[in-house]
């Protein structure tokens, strides 16, 4: 019936401004028109990343809900953490409309949303409002377009949300604010994280609790730049990578109405890359590290493979745009239902069993 009601319901959003369209969705989540989907829960696909019990390893990519609105409800569908944001210190408007396309025939989106949200504290009241209720809610720290010191902005995050969040996200990987992948580089990256991290440590002190900080990174790095990630990663007491970002490419892409639009693609397309460039990561940082894949993720093999890839954790966003809301309890209970084939203890057995063939991939 869920699933039904979804095609239908997608049916119609086509016909709307895929901008006009997320806002709805938003809208209907607030609403309470979507119920609640969420799958069984199963031991065996729980994990402790980074001090955090996650009772599933599928969760909602930032992107989605940059304003903090519904992150109950999207955990409701069945995800086992959401990701906020990417959320600035100054509310901003983003980039010029239209900026958001849907590649059909590709399952694919292409966005140069920029940033566009409500600023820290309209996030901040949001997240305020629902603190001590249960649910893994990450926030997705970015830096203004405007802003005369980014470093000071992902710092002011980590301070701003830190009696809220559940993990921090530092992007710096978003392809639709001029710079912002600069800070990828190594040097400039060191000094973003020396930065960060301070903060980290000196709110773990004011507040008791020392909360992890993953970095998210572009699909489109080179080798060197991976070598330089991993090094800065490892030299840091980061708690993980997400791998990985939108990319620019766009190879293999059959639609062309919009394959010329710039900003970063996400959805099918993505999934070999990303994948590709999870494995190449998880060879450079080792066993130890927390990686959490995302890119493409569709189905429970995607995310499966995700994880014979490297990753711990597992996000989605784009692909729910064509497979509707019920696709995370359906992926979780795919993933369920792989465990009972394979007579699986934990999905953590299945981790780096395919890093080998996924990072010989070329591209």
């Amino acid at each position: 019936m869920f699933d039904r009601f979804s095609d239908l319901a997608r049916q119609g959003l086509f016909l709307l401004d895929p901008e006009i369209a997320h806002g709805m969705s938003i809208g209907a989540l607030r609403s309470g028109l979507f119920p609640s989907c969420r799958a069984p829960n199963d031991a065996r696909l729980a994990q402790t990343i980074a001090g955090i019990d996650f009772p599933s390893p599928l969760g909602l990519a930032a992107g989605y809900d940059k304003n903090a609105e519904v992150p109950d409800a999207l955990l409701r569908l069945g995800f086992g953490h959401t990701e906020i944001g990417t959320v600035t210190p100054k509310p901003q408007a983003g980039n010029d409309k239209p900026r958001l396309f849907r590649l059909v025939a590709d399952r694919a989106v292409i966005n140069r949303m920029g940033f566009n949200n409500n600023g820290h504290d309209a996030a901040f009241a949001m997240l305020a409002a629902r603190k001590g209720a249960a649910g893994i809610v990450g926030v997705n720290i970015g830096a203004n377009k405007d802003s005369a010191d980014r470093v000071a902005d992902y710092v002011a995050g980590i301070r701003k949300f830190y009696s809220v969040a559940s993990y921090f996200t530092v992007n710096i990987s978003s392809p639709n604010t001029p710079g912002l992948r600069d800070l990828q580089a190594r040097e400039s990256l060191k000094a973003l994280l020396d930065a960060v991290l301070v903060a980290r440590a000196e709110e773990a002190v004011r507040l008791g609790r020392s909360l992890p900080v993953f970095l998210k990174i572009a699909p489109d790095l080179t080798e060197e730049g991976l070598d330089d990630v991993a090094a800065e990663a490892l030299a840091h007491d980061l708690d993980g990578l997400i791998v990985s970002n939108t990319t620019l490419s766009r190879d293999g892409l059959t639609e062309r109405r919009f394959a010329s639009e710039a900003g970063g693609l996400s959805g099918a397309p993505l999934f070999r890359l990303s994948t590709a460039v999870l494995a190449k990561m998880r060879r450079r940082v080792g066993p130890a590290l927390p990686l959490i894949g995302v890119g493409g993720v569709g189905s429970a093999e995607d995310a499966l493979e995700k994880v014979r890839a490297g990753a711990d954790l597992v996000q989605l966003y784009s692909c729910m745009v064509y497979e509707g809301p019920g696709l995370p309890a359906r992926i979780v209970r795919g993933l369920s239902a792989f465990m009972d084939r394979e007579g699986a203890g934990s999905i953590r057995d299945l981790r780096d069993t395919r890093v080998d063939q996924w990072a010989a991939e070329k591209f």
